[in-house]
């Protein structure tokens, strides 16, 4: 097997973490001896040993010599876990190969640097593979490079491109299959974000459902291990302190000023400044990353909500499932975009189609963004 062929394994490792190794981004490793796999691993959770470790523990002392395909380089500091750059070091490895260099400043060429100055041969791929390294940690990347997690605004329409009845009802447009994909949206998501309309009309909670969540063991009890964050932007306070949002875990309301009673127990506050009379939702996504080291948020809203961070620049994807069903005229549309010349017009690049149940979902982003 080739260099491509083991770091195509080790990359399906590390998206074993895709679900559980929030804050930290998702690693896989194997190591080979003689052309043979002695040893793999992948990092499942922060604060437990990363993919390098568990791969050095399964190889066991055959490790000594042989060479370690790692989709991230290892990292050179002392975290909540030791340096995994020395601990390849300390087993003997020969040759690393890496996916792509890590992005935390850190780390950032620390690492292989360490491995070259003990001897150790290093190489670091590019094309495809170092493409897929990329994409699986494209939020950790993101808040490496420019301070601000990857954002996924999740939509649901009809065909006609409606997202509720001119009342507000809205459940369901989609089937099963699509909520139950929703759920892994969630639960790989550092964070939630949601506005007063969705969580009034929908008394929404917008945790993991662990019931709905289709996922093969270790990684669903793993998932389920870890709750997302949930922010509620909610300027004017409207949402009561009773509703359904602010009795699950985890809950945080980002508002503009204190509010005149006590949060609920367990719920926190965050203030944030405004721009143009609403919350500003750079400085919200500044915080989520800087305070709370959001990877990525899924931001999980209405119209008026998702339209403004799309006005803003500030999604980075758009997954929309769209239902085989009319709803009408009257009934509420997809986005609140103020546009009234076609020059205006968002021009979307669709990166991704597909069945899912009876719906379709679509995977698109702005063009040029």
């Amino acid at each position: 097997m080739s260099d491509k062929a083991f770091m195509a394994r080790a990359l399906q490792l590390a998206e074993l973490g895709l679900y559980s190794t929030h804050p930290n981004p998702r690693v896989g490793c194997v190591l080979v001896q003689d052309g043979r796999i002695i040893g793999e691993g992948w990092h499942q959770q922060a604060g437990t040993p990363h993919a390098e470790v568990h791969a050095i523990r399964a190889a066991s002392a055959h490790a000594s010599g042989a060479t370690a395909y790692v989709t991230l380089e290892p990292c050179s500091h002392q975290g909540r876990t030791p340096p995994c750059a020395q601990a390849l070091l300390d087993a003997g490895i020969a040759r690393v190969v890496v996916a792509m260099q890590d992005p935390n400043p850190q780390v950032s060429g620390r690492g292989l640097e360490l491995l070259r100055s003990r001897g150790v041969e290093v190489c670091v791929l590019e094309g495809a593979l170092a493409e897929q390294a990329q994409a699986l940690n494209a939020g950790f990347v993101k808040r490496m490079r420019s301070g601000l997690p990857r954002v996924t605004a999740k939509l649901a329409m009809s065909l006609d491109g409606r997202t509720a009845m001119a009342s507000g009802e809205s459940q369901w447009i989609t089937g099963p299959a699509a909520r139950a994909d929703v759920q892994r949206l969630r639960a790989r998501s550092s964070v939630v974000v949601s506005g007063a309309d969705t969580v009034l009309l929908d008394n929404a909670r917008l945790t993991v459902r662990g019931e709905q969540l289709e996922l093969p063991e270790p990684q669903k009890t793993l998932a389920l291990q870890r709750s997302p964050m949930r922010v509620l932007v909610d300027s004017r306070q409207r949402v009561p302190f009773d509703a359904p949002f602010y009795q699950a875990d985890n809950a945080w309301l980002a508002t503009l000023q204190q509010p005149a009673q006590a949060l609920p127990a367990g719920a926190a506050l965050m203030l944030l400044p405004q721009a143009n009379g609403h919350i500003d939702l750079l400085a919200l996504l500044r915080r989520l990353a800087d305070q709370h080291e959001a990877n990525e948020v899924l931001v999980e809203a209405g119209a008026r909500l998702c339209g403004a961070f799309l006005q803003a620049g500030l999604l980075d994807e758009l997954v929309i499932y769209i239902a085989p069903k009319l709803l009408g005229s009257d009934a509420r549309p997809l986005l609140n975009l103020p546009l009234v010349q076609m020059a205006q017009a968002l021009d979307l690049q669709i990166d991704e189609v597909r069945a899912v149940g009876e719906d379709w979902r679509l995977s698109c982003r702005l063009k040029n963004a």
